[in-house]
């Protein structure tokens, strides 16, 4: 939550300065970096928000926890982008169309301010996100990268218009143009992660073969069937059969159950649930 901060005071001041110096610069391609960076905070105020939610404990309404609304942030935040990519190529092939003065050369030296901070915001940000395994924090550090890139676009296309002089003036807006581009393929990368935690679809490691080990490592296990695993915010449930010797009792049974419970929370302390249902041995059935 404190990296969501930073990265929105830091996002409020940078759609400031690159607003003023685009309008003042005669460049479209930083007013619309501008609104880029604008989208940014806005975007960073709903995954804090979708975090303080997410971080809840369970209750009557939702015993579960409140997880969902940490994928939800992250998904909202695609669509954000995904936005901010239309006006950015609507504003863009009306400019190209529209005669207008070239940008001033001072834009460039914005720019390169503005690539630098981005990219070290986006690296601080996707650390922390990496961390926590938060899908939110995460797209919102894609965020920043994608910034990044639309001033680098930026950068390249008032490069040209300089260097080319009269009938080059269109070329940042071309590169806005381009910018908006790869600002769809970054929210397309976003959406497909929250998209597939919201409708609990399984991880992308390979936990189930993990969480197997370790029951397997349980004394009285003797193997296992199912194994499910889904991500709820920043815990992982997990759904397990273990097969045991079916001339235990019922006691003995729940035992072994609690056992694989524990080792498998002691393996992976983001597994908040582990669900066990213990099945009796069967000589014909194929473990």
């Amino acid at each position: 939550m404190r990296s969501t901060l930073v990265g929105i005071v830091i996002n409020a001041l940078l759609a400031v300065v690159k607003g003023v110096a685009g309008i003042l610069g005669n460049s479209y391609a930083l007013v619309a970096d501008a609104v880029e960076s604008a989208s940014d905070v806005v975007s960073s105020i709903i995954v804090w928000y979708g975090l303080k939610i997410a971080v809840k404990p369970p209750d009557e309404d939702h015993p579960y926890g409140h997880g969902k609304a940490e994928p939800l942030a992250a998904m909202v935040v695609a669509l954000a982008l995904f936005a901010a990519a239309a006006f950015i190529a609507y504003e863009s092939v009306k400019q190209i169309v529209t005669p207008h003065y070239t940008p001033a050369p001072f834009t460039l030296v914005v720019l390169v301010l503005v690539i630098v901070t981005k990219e070290l915001l986006f690296r601080f940000v996707f650390k922390v996100g990496d961390a926590v395994g938060s899908t939110a924090v995460k797209s919102d550090a894609w965020h920043h990268r994608s910034d990044a890139i639309t001033s680098a676009a930026a950068f390249i296309g008032i490069s040209i218009a300089l260097v080319g002089g009269k009938g080059y003036e269109s070329a940042d807006d071309w590169a806005a143009l381009l910018a908006s581009g790869i600002i769809v393929f970054n929210a397309y990368r976003l959406a497909r992660p929250a998209l597939a935690e919201l409708t609990d679809a399984s991880p992308a490691f390979d936990a189930e073969h993990a969480i197997r080990g370790v029951a397997m490592n349980v004394e009285g296990v003797r193997g296992t069937h199912k194994c499910f695993v889904r991500k709820m915010g920043f815990d992982y449930y997990v759904d397990l059969d273990v097969v045991v010797d079916g001339r235990l009792s019922v006691r003995d049974g729940h035992n072994i159950a609690h056992k694989v419970q524990n080792a498998i929370r002691e393996a992976n302390p983001l597994v908040a649930k582990v669900f066990v249902h213990v099945e009796p041995d069967d000589p014909r059935r194929k473990l």
